[in-house]
């Protein structure tokens, strides 16, 4: 299995191509704001074949890129239903707190094939099972995406903004609500076998152990107290 990373953009947000090695087809997440480049080196380097993009969610961090990247390979987009209006309209999505400059910098719209994800939907790309669930509470659409343990290899879970390394996403902008991430973390993520590898959309690697052990709200649903009303601000 290869799994590349890079942080890009000025919120920092990690971009992962997914293939299972070098040389083969490979699937794109979460090509965010300037990540365009980033994507094409590391095509390059590795020598992968783009079949599809797939998003996590719809904020102008995660996606900026989409058009160009799903352009210049001809590949469709995947995002769940709640968030596709946040490709062509990213300001509304995030009450007008980007502002004009930076909205001048960027191309936004949907690239021309987008398929629509659904709760507990199986992707079977570029010889690669991705399992979706569903994972309101950052936005209304967010999703993760899960690999299946392999041999040594254990379970890779792209949690998007829901869960991060000693935290979680924030629940401040529109569709945000806290109650629904208490209740994805919940449904989502406490389920996963502690071993499972944890890529976020901001921040550092972790493991649901080690998260489950130490994530305070994570730890908080685990206990049944809830979570607190927010959450320290992580991109968006």
């Amino acid at each position: 299995m290869l799994i590349a990373g890079f942080p890009a953009g000025a919120w920092g947000t990690n971009c992962y191509l997914v293939a299972p090695a070098a040389g083969e087809e490979c699937v794109i997440i979460d090509p965010g704001h300037q990540a365009a480049q980033g994507v094409e080196e590391t095509i390059a380097k590795h020598r992968l074949k783009p079949v599809a993009v797939v998003l996590t969610h719809g904020h102008i961090d995660h996606v900026a890129s989409v058009v160009p990247v799903c352009g210049a390979h001809d590949v469709p987009a995947y995002i769940h239903p709640a968030d596709r209006y946040m490709m062509s309209d990213p300001e509304k999505a995030l009450g007008r707190s980007i502002g004009m400059p930076l909205m001048g910098e960027l191309t936004v719209g949907e690239p021309d094939d987008v398929h629509e994800l659904t709760d507990g939907t199986r992707l079977r790309l570029a010889g690669m099972d991705l399992t979706v669930a569903h994972a309101p509470g950052h936005t209304k659409g967010s999703v993760t995406f899960q690999l299946p343990e392999q041999a040594d290899i254990p379970s890779v879970f792209f949690s998007g903004d829901l869960l991060f390394a000693g935290s979680i996403g924030r629940t401040d902008l529109p569709g945000g609500d806290m109650a629904e991430m208490r209740q994805s973390l919940a449904r989502v993520c406490l389920p996963l076998d502690d071993s499972t590898v944890v890529l976020s959309g901001h921040g550092p690697q972790t493991s649901i152990g080690r998260e489950r052990a130490t994530n305070p709200y994570l730890r908080e649903v685990a206990a049944g107290q809830g979570a607190g009303t927010t959450a320290p601000r992580r991109g968006m």
